[in-house]
């Protein structure tokens, strides 16, 4: 079964329920950067699903599709973003390579909660 805007968007709302417990006083830095990645990247999805592109299969490809919803679409800019939660989700994860600097765990759900919004608006016109 072939995965559709709508299965990839409730996806990326399951993972922001765990970014939203996730950002306060302390941080699960673990939960925040991996869930809050999945979740901007479940809504790539599900807007390129939406706009009957073809389905980006990895980081990448993924990345590049959101900074193409930005410029045709003007969906918030999260490109950045996603590069930050990936390596913030890899120290984590691995401890291998630093965290990257300047991420507030608030604005960093604000941000992922506003794409999301962004996302519904989108795929519901």
């Amino acid at each position: 079964m072939a995965q559709t805007a709508a299965d990839s968007f409730q996806l990326a709302l399951s993972h922001l329920q765990r970014v939203q417990s996730s950002w306060e006083d302390p941080t699960d830095w673990t939960d925040l950067s991996t869930f809050g990645f999945y979740c901007l990247e479940a809504c790539v999805v599900a807007a390129v699903l939406h706009l009957e592109r073809t389905r980006p299969r990895n980081h990448p490809d993924k990345e590049r599709e959101a900074r193409r919803l930005t410029n045709e679409y003007e969906l918030p800019d999260i490109g950045d973003l996603l590069v930050d939660l990936n390596a913030m989700r890899k120290h984590e994860a691995y401890g291998d390579i630093d965290p990257p600097d300047g991420l507030d765990p608030e604005q960093v759900a604000a941000t992922i909660e506003g794409y999301v919004e962004a996302v519904r608006e989108l795929i519901t016109r």
